[in-house]
This record gives structure tokens, sequence and C-alpha cells, in this order.
């Protein structure tokens, strides 16, 4: 007899338990948002605070980049694409790319432009879809119309070459030298 009192007190306590959790939960199934904003609330999730304690830790913040840190970058990898040839003297990256959605973008043109002896502003044209000022007479392809990606503007310009092999080439060299720069 005992061992039934037991039982059954045990039952109770198990019911009442899962009643209480289910009751934490909330409301569920459909119309669950309008039960659950029209019931009125007495516990400590009305307060507007998140009671998921991951909320309560403050997520650190990257400190904005400094600009002399990145102009110090930019101009260590301009001298080094001068270096290589892939910059004339004259022009800096900045301008250079103009209308590229990423540097490492154009870093990876350059290298193109370099590697398979094509003008940088013809490729240029083809991957950012603008029109550039300079003299695009001597462009093939479709020179601005719409932007393309690096293997298809390659394959546009000189079909001949192995579009996709140069395009990774050449993204591979960019990176190495984004990275080197610090960039």
């Amino acid at each position: 007899m005992r061992k039934v009192g037991l039982s059954v007190l045990v039952i109770a306590m198990v019911i009442s338990f899962g009643a209480g959790r289910a009751n934490a939960q909330g409301p569920q199934g459909a119309g669950a948002s309008i039960a659950a904003g029209s019931a009125p609330s007495n516990n400590s999730h009305s307060s507007g605070h998140s009671m998921n304690p991951i909320k309560w830790v403050k997520k650190s913040h990257k400190p904005a980049d400094d600009p002399d840190a990145k102009n110090e970058q930019d101009k260590k990898l301009n001298d080094k694409l001068q270096s290589q040839g892939l910059l004339p003297a004259n022009t800096d990256l900045k301008t250079a790319c103009s209308n590229f959605k990423t540097q490492e973008e154009c870093v990876a043109a350059l290298h193109v432009s370099h590697n398979l002896g094509v003008e940088f502003n013809c490729l240029k044209s083809d991957l950012t879809g603008v029109q550039t000022s300079a003299d695009m007479s001597g462009c093939k392809g479709t020179a601005g119309t719409k932007a393309m990606s690096l293997s298809s503007a390659i394959h546009a310009i000189k079909p001949e070459a192995n579009a996709k092999n140069e395009a990774k080439n050449a993204e591979k060299q960019a990176h190495v030298d984004l990275t080197a720069a610090g960039a």
C-alpha cells in the first residue's frame, strides 16, 4: 500500500511539474501570437527584458578602422603593385580601383591585365559595367554595358585564354598581395 501511495505522489508531482513547464512556454499552435498578446501577463517576460542569458552578455564591437592605418596599407599595396609593374607609376590604386566593388576584385583585374597583356581599362569596364573616360576603341567584348564576372570578362577580351584558370590565378595573386600589405 505504501508503494502505491508513493507512486501516486510521484506521478502527481511529475504531472504538476510538466504542466508548470508547459504553462511557462506559453500558448502553442495557430493563433498563439493573438492569445499571447491578449492574455494578461503576470510574469517577468512583459518587462521587455530578454530571459535569454546569451543576450545579457555585451558583444564587443570592433573599433572603427583607423584611417591612418588604412592609408598606410593602401600606400604599401600601391607601392607593391607599382614595383611589380601592375600599376603605372603615375596612377594610384584608389583612382585605378574606382567603380570596383572590392579592392581584391580590382587587384585581381590588375593581375589579369598584366598576365595576359590586355588593356586594364577594357577589363575594368567589363567587370564594373561602367564605361570609363579612357579610350575604349581597342576593347573587345561588351565594354561597359553590364558587369561581368572575371572569367567572363577574360573570355570576352581574350577568347583563346583559359578564362577560369586565369581568373583563379589572378584572384590568388591578389589575395597574396592584399595579405602582404596587411589589408
